[in-house]
């Protein structure tokens, strides 16, 4: 169902790292949202007026929610796509991520008026008896929402990763999560419709059980929702494809000081240094450069900007010492790594410079790794002043 709505609807809708490709991708699950939602919110509405069922209409009304949210998402996808303004230099595309936000808001508002509604049944709770006819009918509805709830978080779950959306990740979990919700619904249903006269309220209990789960769904999907707005990391496998595609350039000796901004799902800002020969033509190389930042932005879409690090590649103390860093820190941990490795020499004083890229919260401290790194560069005869700058990554961790 999902490539033939894309094949009728959407233009070149294989080329989903175009943004405009993206937009209508995010236009069409909005407006399938809006009228599957708006269809569950017609028949729960009636089922539950008619069976006096607090938790099926509570269930319409999240369906209701479910409709705007799928508004809010259409909205979020139209204004991410403006071009970048005065105001607004890196785009608009994090708006989508807003519109996750409100949409998780949204859940945590509806899961908490159910809740409060639930809890008042409860304690004022009095046995009313319902036509079978009705609880049937009702049955068949609860039916028909769960297998459209299940289309619903499948539909936008493909499309979601189709496009890498965090707010249509999120609108797929939300489905999942009406699922369960009217799945326990349908359960008390049938329990009310065959044993008469129950003592306590069973779809009030429902109402509470249902409520708890939608908060706490909402809950992880403001994270979800949060996360890219506040500035997390980029994932590892990505940054690694982009420094591998930089490396396979004859000009570029080694890659470090990666630094990575994402301001979008497509939208994406990178900086890194790439070590060069400090004898080769720096014309030449600074040529190759630019030929490298115009390609990877045809081929990723990054704007990417690159700073040319100047090494020795035949400085034989250089190297010595090189060799004894690498196999200091293999033995630290192999997620550590130098780089900018130099040598100063002023008044007969040779300094050693480098850079050390630690991971969060490693065990030693940067004082100690710099002990262990000191005393293993001077155990020969040759004594070095060292300096060591101590980065942390701003890009996933390998595991």
């Amino acid at each position: 169902m999902v490539n033939l709505l894309r094949k009728l609807f959407i233009k070149n809708y294989d080329d989903v790292k175009n943004q405009h490709v993206r937009e209508a991708h995010g236009k069409m699950s909005s407006l399938v949202g809006v009228v599957s939602n708006l269809f569950l919110f017609a028949i729960k509405l009636v089922a539950g007026l008619f069976s006096k069922s607090l938790s099926i209409i509570a269930d319409s009304v999240n369906n209701l929610s479910d409709m705007g949210s799928s508004v809010v998402t259409l909205i979020g996808f139209r204004m991410s796509n403006k071009p970048a303004d005065k105001e607004h230099p890196y785009g608009h595309q994090r708006i989508e991520y807003i519109a996750g936000l409100i949409v998780s808001i949204i859940i945590i508002f509806v899961g908490g008026s159910l809740l409060f509604t639930s809890v008042e049944k409860i304690f004022n709770y009095q046995y009313e008896e319902i036509p079978e006819y009705i609880s049937y009918i009702s049955i068949g509805i609860l039916a028909i929402s769960i297998l459209v709830k299940i289309w619903q978080a499948l539909f936008n779950k493909k499309v979601g990763k189709l496009i890498d959306s965090v707010a249509l990740e999120a609108v797929a979990s939300d489905s999942r999560n009406d699922v369960i919700a009217t799945s326990a619904i349908l359960v008390g249903t049938i329990i009310m419709l065959f044993v008469k006269n129950i003592p306590f309220s069973i779809d009030g209990i429902l109402g509470v059980l249902v409520s708890l789960f939608i908060i706490i769904s909402g809950i992880k999907m403001i994270k979800e929702t949060t996360d890219p707005l506040i500035g997390c990391s980029v994932p590892y496998e990505y940054v690694s494809e982009v420094v591998s595609y930089v490396k396979m350039n004859s000009y570029v000796l080694g890659v470090h000081d990666v630094v990575c901004h994402n301001y979008g799902p497509t939208k994406v800002f990178m900086t890194l240094h790439a070590e060069v020969d400090s004898k080769g033509d720096i014309l030449t190389i600074h040529e190759n450069i630019d030929n490298i930042e115009s390609e990877v932005n045809k081929k990723y879409g990054i704007e990417l900007t690159i700073h040319m690090d100047p090494i020795e590649i035949d400085n034989e103390e250089l190297n010595h010492i090189r060799d004894i860093i690498e196999l200091s820190i293999s033995k630290l941990n192999k997620k550590i790594y130098f780089h900018d490795l130099r040598i100063v020499i002023k008044s007969d004083v040779s300094t050693i410079l480098f850079d050390v890229v630690v991971p969060y919260n490693y065990e030693l401290s940067n004082d100690e790794i710099k002990e262990i790194l000191t005393n293993d560069i001077n155990s020969g005869e040759k004594k070095y002043n060292v300096i060591i700058h101590f980065d942390n990554m701003y890009t996933e961790e390998h595991a």
